[in-house]
């Protein structure tokens, strides 16, 4: 592992390719090999594989992936990628099919995570290397290399420890730049590019992945989903301009009107600098084994805390085997400030504390999360869905939690060093007769550092649960033995790992819009 310093170069530095990072970046996506991989990086890129059918399946009668597979659709028999849901005997364009793809997976915000200097979802990597293997007729094995790659690529720019790491939020851009980039490498490494092509592949992905964070404020729409869907397409038409010979904008990292010179920290401070530390020629790709999956379908900061409030509930006063509300006086989450401010009490926002809320706001309050996995005494689909004679109850429950700034779990959470940070803190709960229950976490249960890092058994557990009743048990299996012999798989039987729903249908768009307006007619392809 070498770390490198990246920062701004004026023009007249005259900065040599070999110093860039995008040329670094190529480097390690072209010199992969097969055998750079050890046996529990290939499992886990399948993980990985199966946790996306998971969610995107669980996803695909949403209103906004709807709107995005409605998209795609107007691509049929364009290409040759497959669409979760659809199933493999229809084929569309690579990019559109990477799109929709894309934007399911995000949709539930339960994919896997990745955070240090930046925030991630590595996995929004897949869905595009997935849909240009389709295209170019490649195998599994480089499908594994490819996302491998990605991932590698990935952490190493949201940060691996020890300072490294290049932080976008700080500076309102969102992380869809770090996804383009990695993306365009995984797809460099699977097709086995030239240097050359890779590094402006990776160019031409960055520059044109520079977007806002206000996706994630104000009202929020469906933006913050559809991002994974635009660097998708971004990467894509990236990988093929390069293809072409065509030259993306460098140093797109930094040139004079770079990424780190107009965006980050080198538009207040010229001599800012970066550092990402890359493996080396000959070294294993592990950085997958970093990230970890969300196994609670809520808001990545309450994952460890659902996981210490189960815990505790064997330890609370009970009657006719649930939580005695009664006997609760009050709880007191420790936490860091931005857990505290954003979906804590320090928020001030009273719909966090109120179960009438819609879904999008419960799943950021901590006090919901406490709350109602107390309540139920499990965290699963249907906490959610709460019923008549629980809302009061659990009304009062959300009530009696609080929660408070801790300057300890708020340097842990600024942390960039994976083996400190937590997305945790330390639960009080006082009983009415003044005794005190406590417990401290910092790793959701799931996580590589967690009390139950996630294993194969999991991820089959979860695309279980959230496609029941979407995907039959034939079609379930047949995905499964497919991911398990992945290696092995001709591009063909790819069309596999984006599963059909087949146990229910695909909802269909009652409005008209721009793609589905030829949808069916003859007239439209005629004129066209």
């Amino acid at each position: 592992m070498k770390t490198h310093t990246v920062r701004f170069h004026p023009e007249k530095d005259l900065l040599k390719k070999e110093d860039q990072l995008a040329w670094k970046l190529a480097v390690l996506a072209r010199e992969t090999r097969d055998a750079d991989l050890d046996d529990d990086v290939v499992d886990m890129v399948k993980n990985r594989i199966i946790d996306n059918a998971a969610i995107s399946v669980a996803a695909l009668n949403e209103h906004a992936v709807t709107v995005a597979r409605d998209k795609a659709l107007a691509s049929e028999g364009q290409g040759r990628a497959t669409i979760y849901g659809i199933g493999p005997g229809r084929t569309f364009g690579p990019r559109e099919a990477a799109f929709v793809n894309a934007v399911a997976v995000r949709f539930r915000d339960q994919d896997d995570t990745y955070l240090a200097a930046e925030y991630s979802h590595p996995d929004d990597n897949i869905s595009p290397i997935l849909a240009v293997a389709q295209q170019l007729g490649i195998g599994g094995r480089d499908v594994i290399r490819g996302i491998a790659v990605a991932y590698e690529v990935h952490v190493a720019l949201v940060g691996t420890g020890e300072g490294t790491g290049i932080c976008l939020h700080k500076h309102k851009v969102d992380h869809m730049t770090h996804i383009a980039a990695a993306t365009a490498a995984g797809i460099g490494a699977m097709l086995q590019m030239p240097l050359e092509q890779i590094y402006h592949a990776i160019n031409f992905a960055v520059h044109n992945a520079i977007s806002s964070r206000q996706s994630r404020k104000g009202d929020i729409g469906a933006q913050k989903e559809f991002v994974p869907g635009f660097s998708a397409e971004i990467s894509i038409d990236a990988v093929n301009a390069a293809m072409h010979g065509l030259k993306g904008p460098n140093p797109v990292y930094e040139g004079e009107d770079s990424i780190i010179r107009r965006f980050l920290d080198g538009k207040n401070d010229q001599s800012a600098t970066y550092k990402v530390a890359l493996i080396e020629k000959g070294e294993k790709l592990r950085n997958i084994m970093m990230t970890y999956p969300k196994e609670h379908a809520f808001e990545y900061q309450g994952q460890a805390i659902i996981d210490m409030a189960l815990g505790l509930v064997p330890k609370m006063p009970q009657k006719d085997g649930r939580v005695d509300w009664a006997q609760i006086d009050n709880i007191l989450l420790i936490t860091s400030h931005h857990t505290d401010h954003v979906i804590g009490t320090g928020a001030n926002d009273p719909q966090k504390v109120d179960p009438d809320s819609p879904r999008g706001t419960l799943d950021h309050s901590i006090m919901f999360a406490i709350a109602r996995s107390m309540q139920l005494g499990r965290w699963d689909e249907s906490v959610y869905d709460i019923q008549a004679e629980e809302k009061e109850e659990l009304r009062a429950a959300m009530l009696k939690v609080k929660t408070q700034q801790d300057e300890v779990w708020e340097q842990r959470y600024h942390s960039t060093d994976p083996k400190e940070q937590a997305f945790g803190g330390t639960m009080v709960i006082t009983l009415t007769d003044g005794t005190i229950i406590e417990d401290s976490k910092a790793c959701a249960n799931a996580h590589p550092f967690g009390d139950t890092p996630w294993k194969r058994p999991d991820y089959i557990r979860k695309l279980e649960n959230l496609t029941k009743g979407l995907m039959t048990e034939n079609t379930r299996k047949a995905f499964l033995s497919l991911v398990d012999t992945l290696e092995a798989a001709t591009s063909e039987q790819l069309a596999g790992l984006t599963p059909v729903m087949d146990a229910t249908t695909l909802s269909v768009l009652k409005t008209q819009g721009i793609y589905n307006a030829c949808h069916g007619s003859e007239t439209c392809r005629k004129s066209a």
